[in-house]
């Protein structure tokens, strides 16, 4: 999945003093020479011990200071300082491609087709041209002026220079107003004039070529094509007016992973289509997602934004200011929270569920939510030279503002997706609470024993791989099941009656219910979203109910159960059911059972062939079995049968939707279940 660090290939930027330093490129302050003793006397600390660094020696000194350390990800932030300077001429609407490319040796080109780089003199600096200017003095650009960018990214006026200054060589190529324009330098100062190299007919635009220094980012420092490549495809995403051309020497690309050499990032859709690259193949909340983009008339700011939520994962958030990536969140992002929150709050006042969305909280609502948030604003504040952290307050209300308009149209005029964002929020939020309540007690009660539900019979064992949980249908059952079992291996759950049918119970109904708690309790997870695996405290679960209608009715509570709470117990294969006999046959010696009246009838004609009557008598449930009856047929492991409960993946959107007719809360789609095959009915299978 694609994440902020994917425009930097990796997470933020590490402070310096990292694991990874490189080899001082100056010498030491002459002030540490002078000294002997640590710190020096009045007599050591003159004029002498006062240094001026000039030009952009600071930046070679403390890189730390400028692009975060020397280490991987702060070389990858070279590209990305060069690479916000195109963009910003393409959001200005003065360029229409950005061209990548990487060569053998670390060499990294970016060329736009923007306006070109000044190349006349400068006014304070006559002797100079602007480009020279802007290449060799920290805070110099067209960044400050807010009439030459309404928007930008690079506003520090420090971005293009440092990689100038951490670069064994980089050079630059300005074609503008016909003619074309060139300038090297080597390790931030320049390496003769500014030559112009004659008439251009069709190019504008400015080309960065550059190296990185091993002196700072050490020797064994490489780009990693697949890095660039996402940094470039996701810069692409944040701004659907750019056509970016990524061209990689194919010997690089094969040193480092499955990417093209060459390849055209357009994405006209933006951040939906950012989005749905990200949770393909994943189960989401919602069918669709919540998406849009808004212009500030006036050029004062806009928004983009593609929000979804997962059903089964953690969510992620990933924020851009002027095509920035912020992973370190900001102002935006506290916007876009808010706003979800309070829109899915008026919406839930609306449709008379204010009370269940009382315990709803932000993290509530952000839990699974993968969204992406991209703002334009004028002059924005980060924090840090790495700009990680949007800090501009006006940020908050430009997004709460247009995000929460949108966010109350799009819910109600999506009113079943709007009720599941409700029940999922609810459930999150319910969830929250319970472990804050077991938490509360495993402090009051730090010796606790494990709590378990005083009907269950466990096993001595503690091993998932052997041991099985028997749920049955009642005491006298569980009686029966109990005197049956392997202690060592086999656990026996008996329930009061017919479960909770969760699939129309409501989410109030289904918290309180006792049955559903010590069921979850006995097999030691959490129901919903909350389900591990890990936390599974038998190896197989097994329905085990009287051979009946109103036994078929348990079992398929108890599925649709396991269907709706823990579904990975299913699609793990640890669900079964068991077939105890519901008829004991006997003649003479000869002593047989029967699973239903098709099988009595085989048995009939293949087992018993002797002369005799053969005794028939049914059993009225398991209760009525002897446990010896009951383990010979239908718990010992060498002579039982057990149905394996699954779902084919291609077969699970028409399992959901069967058990929603069939077990939810319209009686009007069971009622034509029935109708429609009432031709099959008959007093043997209605058991009459």
């Amino acid at each position: 999945m694609a994440s902020n660090g994917d425009l930097f290939g990796g997470g933020p930027a590490r402070k310096p003093g990292g694991a990874k330093s490189a080899p001082p490129a100056a010498p030491k302050p002459k002030a540490a020479a002078k000294s002997t003793r640590g710190t020096p006397g009045e007599e050591d600390y003159n004029a002498d011990s006062i240094e001026v660094l000039e030009g952009l020696e600071p930046v070679r000194r403390r890189p730390g200071l400028y692009i975060g350390g020397t280490d991987e990800t702060a070389l990858h932030h070279l590209f990305a300082e060069v690479l916000d300077n195109a963009m910003d001429e393409a959001v200005a609407g003065h360029a229409t491609w950005i061209d990548v490319s990487l060569e053998p040796g670390d060499w990294l080109t970016v060329t736009d087709n923007g306006r070109g780089i000044p190349v006349d003199p400068h006014p304070k600096f006559p002797k100079k041209s602007a480009l020279e200017v802007i290449m060799t003095t920290l805070h110099a650009g067209g960044k400050f002026d807010s009439g030459a960018y309404q928007t930008s990214g690079g506003l520090h006026g420090v971005g293009v220079s440092v990689v100038n200054a951490l670069a064994t060589r980089l050079e630059v190529e300005v074609a503008r107003g016909q003619q074309l324009y060139f300038q090297a330098f080597e390790r931030g100062k320049p390496v003769g004039k500014l030559e112009n190299r004659g008439k251009v007919a069709n190019r504008r635009g400015t080309r960065v070529r550059f190296h990185p220094d091993a002196q700072i980012f050490g020797p064994d420092a490489h780009f990693s094509p697949a890095r660039l490549f996402r940094m470039a495809r996701s810069k692409a995403y944040l701004f659907g007016g750019v056509e970016i051309r990524w061209r990689c020497d194919p010997s690089l690309v094969k040193a480092d992973g499955p990417i093209p050499a060459e390849a055209v990032f357009r994405f006209p859709g933006g951040l939906r289509d950012y989005l749905a690259t990200d949770v393909e193949g994943k189960d989401t909340v919602a069918e669709t997602s919540f998406s849009g983009k808004v212009e500030k008339p006036g050029g004062h700011g806009s928004v983009e934004w593609a929000v979804t939520w997962l059903a089964d994962e953690d969510g992620f958030v990933h924020s851009y200011c002027n095509t920035i990536p912020t992973p370190d969140g900001g102002t935006h992002e506290a916007g876009l929270r808010l706003a979800l929150l309070r829109a899915l709050k008026d919406h839930a006042e609306r449709v008379g569920q204010s009370r269940r969305f009382s315990s709803v909280s932000t993290d509530d609502v952000m839990s699974g939510c993968a969204a992406l948030i991209s703002i334009f604003v004028r002059e924005p504040e980060f924090q840090g030279q790495n700009k990680s952290r949007l800090m501009s307050s006006e940020a908050t209300r430009l997004v709460e503002g247009v995000v929460r308009d949108a966010f109350d149209h799009w819910l109600a005029d999506s009113p079943t997706q709007a009720a599941k964002l409700i029940d999922f929020a609810v459930e999150r939020a319910e969830e929250r609470l319970r472990r804050k309540a077991e938490k509360d007690v495993a402090r009051k009660t730090p010796g606790r024993k494990l709590r378990l539900p005083g009907k269950l019979a466990d096993c001595s064992s503690n091993s998932p791989s052997e041991t099985e949980l028997f749920i049955v249908e009642g005491d006298s059952a569980g009686g029966s099941a109990k005197q049956a079992r392997d202690r060592a291996t086999q656990a026996v759950l008996p329930l009061r009656g017919k479960i909770l049918n969760v699939a129309s119970a409501t989410r109030d109904k289904l918290a309180g219910n006792q049955q559903i708690g010590d069921l979850l309790l006995a097999l030691g997870v959490s129901g919903g979203a909350a389900y591990k695996e890990a936390d599974l405290r038998y190896g197989k679960i097994i329905i085990m109910t009287d051979a009946d209608v109103d036994g078929a009715h348990i079992a398929s509570l108890l599925i649709t159960f396991f269907w709706r709470q823990t579904p990975r117990l299913i699609e793990t294969g640890r669900l079964y059911l068991a077939l105890p006999p519901l008829y004991k046959l006997t003649q003479g010696a000869k002593t047989a059972y029967a699973r239903d009246d098709r099988h009595k009838a085989e048995l009939m004609k293949s087992f018993f062939t002797g002369k005799g009557k053969v005794e028939v008598s049914r059993f009225k449930g398991l209760g009525e079995m002897l446990p010896a009856q009951l383990k010979e047929t239908t718990m010992d492991r060498r002579k039982r049968i057990l149905l394996r409960v699954s779902v084919a993946e291609e077969d699970r959107q028409a399992t959901a939707d069967s058990v929603e007719r069939l077990m939810g809360n319209k009686p009007e789609a069971r009622f034509a279940f029935i109708q429609e095959r009432a031709q099959f009915a008959s007093a043997e299978t209605l058991d009459i």
